[in-house]
C-alpha cells in the first residue's frame, strides 16, 4: 500500500511539471487604438516581433523582421510573411486571427530562442521565458510584450517566382523555392502595457 502511494506520488509530480503553463489575462495592458501607434511600424517590424496563432490550448509563434502595417480596402492592416514549413504556418492557416507582440530590447533573447528553434521540436508552450495570454477572441500574446497588435485574417495568398519584378531577389531570397505565404489582417484589437 505504502509502496503504491509513492509510486502514486512520484506520478502525480512528473505530470504536474510536464502540464501546460497557466494562461494569464490582459490585465497589464491598456486597450488602444490603432490611430495611437506612434512609433514607425517599419522600426518596429526591423527590430522583430513575434507572430502568434492558434488557442490556448495549442498555439505557436515564431520571431519575424518582414512585414508591415498599413490602410488597405478601408481597413487598418497589417501583413505578415510566413514560409510553409514554419511549423507556425500550420496555425496561422487554420485560425481566423494572428497576433504580432513586441518587445522591449531587454527581451531580445526571447526573440532570438523563438527564431531559431522550431515548434515542431521544441515546446514552445511552455517556454519558461514567455507567458502566454488570451485575447477576448481567444488569440494568443504574451504577457512579456509591451505591445500587442491583434489581426483578423482577411486574405491570404502564395509568393509566386513569376511575379517578381525584380528577379535577383527570387534567386537570393529563395534559392530553394520556399516562397512565403503572405497574410493580410485587420487590425482589430491594439493594448499596450500599462
Amino acid at each position: 500500500m505504502k509502496k503504491s502511494f509513492i509510486c502514486l506520488f512520484i506520478a502525480l509530480i512528473a505530470l504536474s511539471s510536464c502540464a501546460q503553463k497557466q494562461i494569464k489575462n490582459m490585465d497589464q495592458f491598456e486597450k488602444i487604438s490603432w490611430k495611437e501607434l506612434d512609433k514607425s511600424s517599419i522600426a518596429m517590424i526591423h527590430d522583430w516581433m513575434l507572430v502568434g496563432a492558434g488557442t490556448t490550448k495549442d498555439y505557436n509563434m515564431m520571431t519575424a523582421s518582414w512585414g508591415n502595417m498599413g490602410w488597405l480596402w478601408e481597413k487598418p492592416i497589417s501583413t505578415i510573411y510566413v514560409r510553409p514549413q514554419r511549423h507556425t504556418h500550420n496555425y496561422t492557416e487554420k485560425n481566423d486571427y494572428y497576433t504580432l507582440c513586441f518587445f522591449d530590447k531587454k527581451d531580445k533573447d526571447i526573440l532570438l530562442k523563438m527564431g531559431t528553434v522550431s515548434g515542431s521540436n521544441f515546446d514552445k508552450m511552455n517556454y519558461d521565458k514567455l507567458t502566454a495570454i488570451e485575447t477576448d477572441n481567444g488569440s494568443i500574446a504574451f504577457e512579456e510584450a509591451n505591445l500587442i497588435i491583434e489581426c483578423k485574417k482577411i486574405y491570404k495568398s502564395l509568393l509566386k517566382e513569376d511575379e517578381f519584378i525584380d528577379q535577383s531577389i527570387p534567386s537570393k531570397i529563395y534559392p530553394t523555392k520556399d516562397y512565403h505565404t503572405v497574410y493580410i489582417g485587420e487590425i482589430i484589437n491594439v493594448w499596450k502595457k500599462k
